[in-house]
């Protein structure tokens, strides 16, 4: 195991009543934890591959977790979400920025569903390690992390461990600043 999404989440300082996504949610890695710690909320995982999202359904299920949405989604495209506007407490970012193609569209996009208060979890390779089986990969450092999402109008609040082959930052959007 690389991290351990528990872990990581504990310091994120979740509420049992949040409403979080997990953008690009693979096969639930960080869903079905982020489900158990915010019992009195709700999770939204979004995924562009319907074959993992039947498997985190299937997790889901296992665990007796009913408060997951499970959206087809692309977190590229503005609305491309399914979320309302400024729905969300809090969004988790994990092993998908380095994937994003479009970055400056994927941060409006954030920026769209979070509350004016809201806040992220992001969590990447470090550079200098490729992830498991992608062969070449431009991994995104995390100072370029750091200064992209606050070019967007995010304020970095501070860096977490999360394992020995990531990095992660904790980042507040900005209430003054509008879309």
């Amino acid at each position: 195991m690389f991290a351990d999404p528990t872990k990581n989440l504990k310091q994120f300082g979740l509420r049992e009543d949040m409403i979080v996504a997990d953008l690009g949610a693979g096969t639930g890695y960080y869903s079905i934890p982020l489900a158990e710690m915010v019992p009195k909320g709700k999770v939204y995982a979004i995924e562009i591959q319907k074959d993992f999202l039947t498997t985190i359904k299937n997790k889901a299920k296992d665990a007796y977790l009913n408060n997951i949405e499970f959206l087809w989604g692309n977190i590229e495209k503005r609305g491309g979400t399914n979320i309302k506007d400024e729905v969300l407490d809090a969004v988790v970012i994990s092993d998908v920025l380095f994937q994003i193609e479009n970055k400056d569209r994927f941060i409006e996009e954030i920026k769209r569903i979070l509350k004016p208060v809201g806040k992220i979890l992001l969590i990447d390779w470090l550079d200098g390690l490729p992830p498991v089986g992608s062969g070449s990969v431009k991994i995104f450092d995390k100072v370029k992390a750091r200064e992209l999402f606050e070019a967007k109008g995010f304020i970095y609040d501070r860096e977490i461990k999360v394992g020995e082959y990531h990095y992660g930052m904790i980042l507040n959007n900005n209430p003054v600043e509008k879309k």
